[in-house]
This record gives structure tokens, C-alpha cells and sequence, in this order.
């Protein structure tokens, strides 16, 4: 029994051994950054970037009672949710379509991969290309089918140009969702279907019966992903509009990297991320948990 005494502690810290250089790089790069960000919330910043000491609540009430705060956390939640939203649905579907067998569907899974293997300031300058109102590829297209005479301003308003930026989040967020979720597709056993088939079950009744509920945690991974992604994405608003004018387009992202670089409110900048911080983690929790309730009943 002695003899075995050491072999068992060794099993026992072993696990730990291998999951410190995780824990470790976590702490560097994760846990202390994000420690040192909310250090910066609750104190006075100097333009040059020094902490000068404890300031309380001050930087959190400048930026709660700042005009612009609302609209742009208004945008930030509007982009959230149709991004994440529609690129979950039309990503679902698109996994549907490659899980079936056809001719080219290697050639049709290369293809759509690419929005996403795309650098987002690529894609971002690429739409920001098509619809330009003057040299645009949209314009010069509908020109050459003769749909159009004179060129069309995409973006007349500032709301216009929001919209486009949301097309351009969504369209670089679908391969993510349909390659998550088709791993989830592939992974189901067809005996499930061979079985409805012989109930005399209709596509739709294997897709709710069946489909969604094996699938379900695949998207429930994609989707939480997606939010934090989608909330923290900057390349696609800054690369389109940087927010202007007037901070219309702005997200809580773009809007706190002016607040910080632009007009040296670093305190400010530093209360902005904690507040999105605390956002997305209440949503991304709150979405896990019923989502999970769900699951086990």
C-alpha cells in the first residue's frame, strides 16, 4: 500500500502539471490585463497614460452622462443581435444545404470558408469598395446590365451606411457558424433517420425532432462565440465609416479606442471597456444557462 502512495499522488497532480502552461499564459495575457483595465476604471488617468490615484465612480459617470454614450451602446446592441441573429439562421441553413451529398460540394465548402479565412479589414475594404458611390463595383455592375443610368448613393445617411456594415458582419460571420454547426451535422448518427423515415416522419418533423436537438449544443457554441466576437468587433466599423459622423456608426469598441487615442481620456476609455465587459458577460451567461436548463429537461 506504501509503495502505491506515491504513484497516486502523482496522478493526482499530474492533471495540474499539464494544464499550467495554459493557466499561466491565461494569467499573463488574460487575466491581468483585464485586471489592470479595470484598475484604470477606477482611477485618474493622466493624457500621457500615468495613474495618478483612486478616483472612485468619476470616470463611469462621465461616460453614463456623455450625449453620445447611449446612441452608441444603442448601435452596439442593434449590431449584436441582428449579426448574430441572421448569420446564425442563414448559417444554419447553409450547413443544411452543404451536409448533403452533391456534385462540387468540396469545391462549395472551399468557397465558403473564404469570407471567413479573410482578413475582416480585407473584407471591410472590399464592401466599402463595392458601394462607393462614384467608383463602386454595385454601381458600375447595374450600370453595364442597364438597371441603372446614373450612379445610386448606397449611403445617404448615416444609418445607410450602419446597415451596410451590418451586411458586411454578417456575411463574414456565416462560415463560422455553418462549419461549427456542420461538425454538429456530421456527427449524427443516420440510424435516427433511417428510423423516421420508416414512422413516416416529414423533413420538418426531422428537423425539429431530430436535427435541432443533436445539433443544439454545436450552435450553442457558435452563437456564444459569435457574441463576443460580433460585440468586440472593430476592423468592420473602423476600416467602413471609424465611426463618424459624429460617432452614428460608432460601436462601444471604436467609441473607447477615441475616447483613449484620439482625445486622451484614458480613464474614460478604460470605464467604457468595463462596462461592455460586464455586458457580454451577463448575456453570454444568461444565454448558457437557460440554453443549457433547456438541454437537460
Amino acid at each position: 500500500m506504501r509503495k502505491n502512495k506515491p504513484y497516486r499522488l502523482q496522478n493526482k497532480i499530474e492533471p495540474y502539471i499539464w494544464i499550467a502552461p495554459s493557466i499561466i499564459l491565461m494569467s499573463i495575457f488574460i487575466i491581468i490585463p483585464i485586471g489592470y483595465v479595470f484598475r484604470m476604471a477606477f482611477s485618474e488617468i493622466s493624457k500621457a497614460g500615468l495613474i495618478k490615484g483612486f478616483a472612485g465612480i468619476e470616470n463611469f459617470t462621465k461616460v453614463l452622462k456623455s450625449a453620445k454614450f447611449g446612441m452608441v451602446l444603442k448601435n452596439t446592441v442593434v449590431w449584436t443581435i441582428l449579426v448574430v441573429v441572421l448569420s446564425t439562421v442563414l448559417g444554419f441553413i447553409l450547413a443544411l444545404l452543404l451536409n448533403n451529398k452533391f456534385k462540387g460540394r468540396k469545391i462549395a465548402r472551399a468557397i465558403v470558408v473564404f469570407p471567413w479565412a479573410t482578413t475582416l479589414v480585407i473584407q471591410a475594404s472590399v464592401w466599402k469598395f463595392i458601394i462607393d458611390v462614384d467608383y463602386g463595383a454595385l454601381n458600375t455592375l447595374l450600370k453595364t446590365l442597364g438597371i441603372i443610368q446614373t450612379n445610386i448613393n448606397w449611403t445617404p445617411t448615416p444609418e445607410a451606411y450602419f446597415a451596410w456594415e451590418i451586411a458586411c458582419g454578417i456575411f463574414v460571420t456565416i462560415p463560422f457558424v455553418c462549419f461549427t454547426v456542420l461538425s454538429g451535422l456530421q456527427s449524427i448518427d443516420g440510424s435516427y433517420y433511417e428510423a423516421a423515415i420508416v414512422d413516416g416522419a416529414s423533413y420538418w418533423q426531422k428537423l425539429f425532432n431530430i436535427t435541432l436537438p443533436l445539433v443544439k449544443p454545436s450552435l450553442t457554441v457558435a452563437t456564444v462565440l459569435n457574441i463576443i466576437y460580433v460585440f468586440n468587433s472593430f476592423p468592420i466599423v473602423w476600416t467602413m465609416t471609424k465611426g463618424d459622423p459624429a460617432s452614428r456608426t460608432d460601436t462601444l469598441v471604436t467609441y473607447l479606442y477615441k475616447l483613449a487615442f484620439y482625445n486622451g481620456k484614458q480613464g474614460e476609455a478604460a470605464a467604457v471597456s468595463v462596462i461592455g465587459f460586464c455586458i457580454l458577460l451577463v448575456c453570454a451567461s444568461v444565454y448558457m444557462v437557460s440554453t443549457l436548463k433547456k438541454g437537460d429537461e
